[in-house]
C-alpha cells in the first residue's frame, strides 16, 4: 500500500506517512517504495548510493544542517526507527520560489513517517528523547570534500528548534551563515 503523501512549501521535500499493519504477531511497516510518486520526483532515476544510521543519546541534541555541493550533491529519506526528531529541511536553491524557507517535521516510529528531503536542500535535526535513532537513504555518496553545511541558528533562517540546544559537534556549532555561502545552486 502506498503511503500517504504531504507536500510541503518547499518543492521536492515531501512527508511520507507509511500504513502499519498490526496484527496478533506484531506489526510491519512498508518504509520504502521506489514508485511513490515523492520519492520520483524527487529522487529520480538515481540508485540508493548509501544507508546511514545515527544514534543519538541527549537530549536537544542538533545536527547539522548539511549537504554536499555539487556535482556530489545528494537527496535523503530519513525516517526515525526510535525515539522522537525534530527533522528540518532548507531549501538553498537560489531560483527556487521558496529558497531559504525551512519545513520541519517531528519523526518517530509511533507517527510512521519520513522525511524526503531533495538535492538543493541542507537537512539537519533535534533529538526531541533520548537514544532515538535515524535511518538515512542517501542519493549520492558520502565525498568529504563536498560535505558542507549552514549554521543552524542563522538569523537569516530564523529555524524554531523546539529545545535548547544540548549537544553539538565542533563543525556544526562553526558552519557558516547561509549570507556567507551563496550562491550554491
Amino acid at each position: 500500500m502506498a503511503s500517504e503523501l504531504r507536500r510541503t512549501k518547499i518543492q521536492g521535500v515531501f512527508e511520507l506517512r507509511s500504513h502499519v499493519f498490526v496484527d496478533a504477531r506484531g506489526s510491519f511497516l512498508n518504509a520504502f517504495r521506489a514508485q511513490e510518486e515523492a520519492f520520483i520526483s524527487s529522487w529520480g532515476d538515481r540508485a540508493i548510493a548509501q544507508v546511514n544510521i545515527s544514534h543519538n543519546k541527549v537530549l536537544g541534541t542538533i545536527r547539522g544542517l548539511h549537504f554536499q555541493a555539487e556535482p556530489n550533491s545528494e537527496a535523503k529519506l530519513v525516517r526515525c526507527l526510535k525515539g522522537r526528531v525534530w527533522d528540518v529541511a532548507v531549501d538553498l536553491r537560489i531560483d527556487s520560489p521558496s529558497f531559504g524557507q525551512w519545513h520541519a517535521v517531528e519523526l518517530s516510529p509511533e507517527l510512521s513517517n519520513a522525511l524526503l528531503v531533495p538535492e538543493g536542500c541542507a537537512h539537519g535535526f533535534q533529538v526531541m528523547q533520548p537514544d532515538s535513532e535515524l535511518f538515512y537513504l542517501h542519493s549520492s555518496f558520502w565525498v568529504p570534500e563536498a560535505e558542507k553545511g549552514v549554521r543552524w541558528d542563522d538569523p537569516q533562517l530564523a529555524i524554531s528548534w523546539p529545545l535548547s540546544p544540548m549537544e553539538m559537534s565542533d563543525r556544526d556549532r562553526n558552519l557558516p551563515l547561509i549570507s556567507d555561502i551563496l550562491p550554491l545552486y
